[in-house]
């Protein structure tokens, strides 16, 4: 597995040792649109992922059992196109306000976000910097 870090500004998070990346998962997803990359937590840009967590919950919550169901879709879809991929960080913007860089990634050459876009399992949702251009999108109809 290689990994091509196109963007600038990278050298600020830590990344795992060789012997622990070989130990390691070289991605983590903790949903549809964010996870981890050895040690750098990172949001896809400009779109959105539905939630995961319990109905209702005031963190993380999903607004109805039909978001929380189409969650956990969209996490499996990321897992199996990122699964032993070649992934490359094309581009890198300005963290989020929960501190997680925000970026565009690939996997095999495929642009993650506009395939889980193009399943139906992630939404756009624009922003300018950290800034929301639209509403979050909604899950539940």
């Amino acid at each position: 597995m290689k990994w091509l870090f196109l963007a600038a500004g990278l050298g600020a998070c830590s990344f795992a040792s060789s012997e622990e990346q070989a130990r390691l998962s070289p991605i983590y997803w903790s949903d549809g649109d964010s996870g981890r990359l050895y040690g750098m937590d990172f949001r896809l840009a400009d779109v959105d992922a539905p939630e995961t967590g319990v109905v209702g919950a005031a963190i993380g919550g999903a607004d109805c059992e039909q978001e929380r169901e189409l969650g956990f879709r969209a996490k499996a879809f990321m897992v199996e196109l990122t699964r032993e991929a070649d992934l490359e960080i094309t581009h890198q913007e300005t963290p989020d306000r929960y501190g997680r860089t925000v970026i565009g990634l690939s996997a095999n050459g495929e642009d993650v976000a506009r395939a889980g876009l193009r399943e139906g399992l992630l939404k756009p949702w624009p922003h300018e910097g950290s800034r929301a251009m639209t509403r979050k999108p909604g899950w539940c109809e």
